[in-house]
């Protein structure tokens, strides 16, 4: 059930560290919780794609040796799996109310449209992925109770959709019946464009007025270098003969792991020292 991608469930985790609880263990405990049920549900996700795919998978070169593709589990169990862990995310997610629980249905209902033929709708497809990234934003807050600002998913979305599109690189050499069909030069356009919007749009979110009032501080427009410097490492690994997805390139690139993890200590810090709640 690719347990590397639930690394994508920390976005769950975003809200409260700009929420001011990076270091507030009731909170994080709520939020973990609430990225532990993402892990449940995006785990009958992929179990429901790799089923739909399992013909297409074959003749991928990469994808040919998932479980199901490979003949090592069969499409009876995927499938009474994937419904067992999608009722379980359910079940649990009342216990962190409503908010939560309705953010987990959208969920479902968005990857299972994209399982289901979105994903072959060019364009539609990348802003399905990134809006199930938009929802994860939205259950970190409401796990909390923490207010969650525009700009914050504003930024989710962009780096989401630029994730999505970077996605497909890799894919335009070896097409198969299940993957959209995406030019090469339309992806090198997108993942530029929505590189330097994605950054413009951070840097606006921590110099606007709004964030430094609630944050009490100007300090968040430090953390905007560590941002680019980020962006770029993922350009530069996407570009590079053997990029692979980008949960692979964070997992086996050091340089951009230590990013991921400096920005979010680094944030934390600078928001629970200043005692806002963006």
């Amino acid at each position: 059930m690719r347990p590397r991608q639930w690394l994508k469930n920390g976005f769950v985790v975003a809200p409260a560290v700009f929420a001011g609880h990076a270091f507030d263990p009731p909170a994080l405990l709520r939020v973990g919780a609430a990225a532990g049920l993402f892990c449940l549900a995006s785990s009958a996700v992929y179990l429901v794609n790799d089923v739909m795919d399992r013909e297409a998978d074959r003749c991928d070169p990469v994808k040919r040796y998932r479980p199901i593709a490979a003949g090592e589990l069969s499409v009876h169990v995927a499938l009474v799996a994937a419904v067992l862990l999608a009722s379980a995310a359910v079940a649990l997610g009342t216990t962190l109310g409503r908010g939560v629980l309705t953010a987990l249905g959208i969920y479902l209902g968005l990857n299972l449209t994209y399982s289901l033929g979105g994903k072959l709708v060019v364009v539609l497809e990348a802003m399905l992925l990134a809006t199930g990234f938009v929802v994860r934003l939205a259950a970190g807050a409401l796990a909390i109770d923490a207010e969650i600002s525009h700009w914050l998913l504003i930024c989710g979305f962009l780096l989401a959709l630029l994730l999505a599109f970077g996605k497909r690189v890799p894919e335009v050499s070896h097409p198969t019946s299940r993957t959209p069909r995406y030019p090469a030069a339309f992806l090198t356009e997108a993942v530029t464009l929505l590189a330097g919007v994605t950054l413009v749009a951070y840097v606006l979110y921590t110099v606007a007025p709004d964030t430094q009032a609630k944050i009490h501080s100007r300090a968040l427009l430090i953390t905007a270098p560590v941002v680019l410097f980020g962006i770029l490492r993922y350009l530069f690994l996407l570009t590079r003969e053997g990029s692979q997805d980008p949960t692979a390139a964070l997992l086996a690139d050091r340089p951009l792991l230590v990013t991921v993890v400096v920005w979010t200590v680094l944030a934390g810090v600078i928001v629970a020292q200043a005692g806002g709640h963006p």
